[in-house]
C-alpha cells in the first residue's frame, strides 16, 4: 500500500493508524481498526495515488466508522443524538445542513455527513462562500463516502431530494427527506436561499430532537 507514496504521506498514514489503534483497540480489537482503516483508505483512494490530503480524512472516515461500530454493539454509550445528513456528492446540501447543525445545536446533536456515491472532492466553492457569510469555514472540507457504520449508528438520516440516490436506511433509523435546491454552479442570490431554507428547516430539527433546557 505504501508504494509510490511520500515519506510524508507514509508517515502521517503511520501516525493516523497509531492513533486509531491507541483509541479502539480496547473496544474492538487491533484487527478491525486495521480493517476498518484500509478499506477507508481504498474507498479515499479510488483509482488514483493517494494524495496528501487523504491520511487526515482516513483517519477521520474510520474514526467515524469505528465509533458507529461500537455505539451500533452498546460498546460506546452515546450521550447526544446522531443525525447523519446523506447526499449524492456530499459537497454541498449535505455539508450545508452538517455544518449549520453543529454551529446551532452547540454540541447537543452529533452530526456527520455523507455521500453515496462514494466520490471525494472538496465542498463547492460557491457554497463555501456562502456558508463563510454566517461564520462557517468550510475551504479545506472533503467529501465522505457513506458507510454502513455511521449508518447504522445514526439516530436521524436526512437525505436531500431524489437526487441522494437509493440505498437501504435501517429501520432503526428515522428518516427525513428535505427537497432543496441544487446549490451547485447556483448562483450567490440562490445559495443563500438555499442556506436558509436548510437553516429553518436545521433549527426546526434541533428544537425536536435537542430542545434547550
Amino acid at each position: 500500500m505504501t508504494e509510490g507514496m511520500s515519506e510524508q504521506v507514509q508517515l502521517h498514514l503511520k501516525t493516523s493508524r497509531e492513533n486509531l489503534h491507541a483509541d479502539f483497540d480496547e473496544m474492538l480489537g487491533a484487527t478491525e481498526v486495521d480493517a476498518v482503516f484500509d478499506d477507508s483508505l481504498a474507498r479515499l483512494r479510488g483509482e488514483g495515488k493517494i494524495q496528501d490530503y487523504v491520511p487526515a480524512l482516513a483517519e477521520k472516515l474510520t474514526r467515524e466508522r469505528l465509533k458507529g461500530a461500537a455505539q451500533h454493539r452498546g460498546l460506546l454509550s452515546k450521550s447526544v443524538p446522531q443525525v447523519l445528513f446523506v447526499a449524492a456528492h456530499d459537497t454541498g446540501r449535505g455539508q450545508m445542513g452538517a455544518a449549520l447543525m453543529q454551529q446551532l445545536a452547540g454540541g447537543r446533536i452529533d452530526v456527520q455527513s455523507a455521500g453515496t456515491l462514494g466520490s471525494v472532492a472538496p465542498v463547492d466553492p460557491g457554497v463555501a462562500a456562502t456558508m463563510r457569510e454566517v461564520g462557517i469555514e468550510l475551504d479545506g472540507v472533503y467529501s465522505k463516502p457513506l458507510t454502513p457504520e455511521v449508518l447504522d449508528a445514526a439516530d436521524v438520516v436526512v437525505t436531500m431530494s431524489k437526487s441522494t440516490g437509493a440505498f437501504e436506511i435501517p429501520s432503526s433509523v428515522r428518516h427525513v427527506d428535505w427537497r432543496l435546491g441544487d446549490p451547485g454552479g447556483a448562483p450567490p442570490e440562490e445559495l443563500r436561499r438555499i442556506r436558509e431554507d436548510i437553516k429553518a428547516r436545521v433549527e426546526a430539527l434541533i428544537d425536536e430532537l435537542a430542545p434547550k433546557a
